[in-house]
């Protein structure tokens, strides 16, 4: 039996009602976009956006669940642009560790409330929109990090984890690969192929969970056609563009989400 909050039952945004309702297109569309320019050429960071954004009218469970094979669509488009390009010794250390952070979010996926996974959510949102605002207010330069393994294997594994919860693997992959100051075509190869296959990976335990049915998949289509769209823009913006506004609206929005989602989520543990 499914826990609570993952059945579609939490949620009045369900098969035809979810795809004619017009809220959940204004934040659908966005999230998408934002997800698939990110990917496309920013590093992928920002797609921690995009299960906060829906979460505003569905559950997180199921947003997530429907961002998944979106996700790995925008996954194929972003390898093709970004092939061969790749640092292969952090891969190494990485990917192992995602993997057993995916198993260890499967196991404890059924301890965790719609209220817990709102809170989740906002609490890495904010802590990741805050760093990032701090950091470019004040300008504090970072020293180059070389990778480390053991940094490695404890940033992959919570990637993994927060990936499978909320597709929440980009702030701590960031963490680690951004302070090694690689080359930024390097930087966003390596973790397209990273996210290729943690996405990939997550498909088993979600369909094991049975999050993957067919009103969710179906919604998954209907947006999946704004995929390319965006992996384009984020590839033109890869080498054309400053990006300085486009990541303060999107921050700020992802600090603000953060915060009316760990709101709702604290509110509605208290009142448990």
């Amino acid at each position: 039996m499914l826990p609570e909050h993952s059945t579609m039952a939490t949620s009045d945004f369900t098969g035809t009602i979810m795809l004619s309702d017009p809220m959940f297109y204004a934040v659908a569309i966005p999230a998408v976009l934002i997800s698939s320019i990110s990917k496309g050429g920013l590093g992928g960071g920002l797609g921690v956006l995009s299960v906060p954004l829906m979460s505003l009218v569905i559950p997180p469970t199921q947003a997530a669940a429907i961002m998944l094979p979106i996700l790995c669509f925008i996954d194929l488009f972003a390898l093709k642009s970004f092939r061969g390009t790749f640092d292969k010794e952090n891969l190494k250390t990485l990917i192992p560790a995602a993997l057993l952070g995916i198993v260890i979010g499967t196991l404890f996926f059924n301890k965790l409330s719609t209220a817990h996974i709102k809170l989740l959510v906002g609490a890495i949102s904010i802590v990741f929109a805050f760093n990032w605002i701090y950091q470019t207010l004040f300008g504090r330069s970072q020293k180059v990090k070389p990778a480390g393994r053991v940094r490695g294997l404890i940033y992959g594994a919570v990637a993994g984890f927060t990936s499978f919860n909320v597709h929440a693997g980009g702030p701590p992959i960031n963490m680690y690969l951004l302070p090694q100051k690689m080359d930024k075509t390097l930087f966003v190869g390596t973790t397209v192929i990273f996210f290729t296959v943690v996405n990939y990976t997550k498909l088993i335990p979600y369909a094991f969970l049975g999050l993957l049915d067919f009103s969710n998949l179906k919604a998954s289509l209907v947006l999946m056609v704004l995929a390319p769209i965006g992996v384009k823009i984020g590839v033109w913006a890869h080498h054309k563009l400053r990006d300085n506004w486009f990541y303060w609206i999107c921050y700020v929005a992802l600090f603000i989400t953060g915060l009316k989602l760990s709101y709702e989520g604290i509110s509605a543990i208290i009142q448990a």
